[in-house]
């Protein structure tokens, strides 16, 4: 097993996952003016968008939309965790939104590799399952996925 909280290189395949391993895989700062514009686009929800509703309600100021913030993590996935050798992927298995991601918070992504095979079906690629967590400044989780991707491999096997 790998130790915890390793690091990836830039340049890296299939095997260069380990089950058990977790990355730490950079942070995002997210700004209330980025918050409203991206819900404006995509998610024009009162707790979204509107500052003076959004000021009234449970959460007393606006939050993120919960896919504003896959997005911001979906950065950090390419530029941190998943390399140039990733390829399209078959989706997610499990998202949960657990806390609202507010103006100011830094989201901090820590992804673990949970199982990592190659595929049957096609020798170039490997599948990583995975266990991302995005945490806050205060380390409280925000949200978790369970994501698949395929990986290149370095090598193919002789079949």
């Amino acid at each position: 097993m790998a130790d915890a909280f390793s690091t990836l290189s830039a340049d890296r395949f299939f095997e260069d996952y380990a089950v058990g391993a977790t990355y730490l895989c950079g942070s995002v700062r997210v700004t209330e003016d980025e918050i409203v514009r991206f819900a404006e686009a995509y998610d024009p929800q009162a707790m979204h968008v509107d500052r003076a509703l959004a000021a009234a309600g449970p959460f007393g100021e606006v939050i993120a939309s919960g896919w504003h913030t896959v997005a911001l993590i979906m950065r950090l996935v390419v530029e941190n965790f998943l390399p140039h050798n990733g390829l399209p992927s078959p989706g997610i298995d499990e998202l949960r939104w657990i806390l609202p991601v507010r103006p100011g918070d830094t989201l901090t992504l820590r992804a673990t590799v949970t199982e990592a095979r190659r595929s049957r079906s096609r020798p170039d690629r490997g599948l990583i399952h995975s266990f991302l967590e995005v945490l806050n400044q205060k380390h409280e989780v925000v949200m978790t996925m369970r994501p698949v991707n395929p990986v290149r491999v370095r090598r193919q096997e002789a079949g």
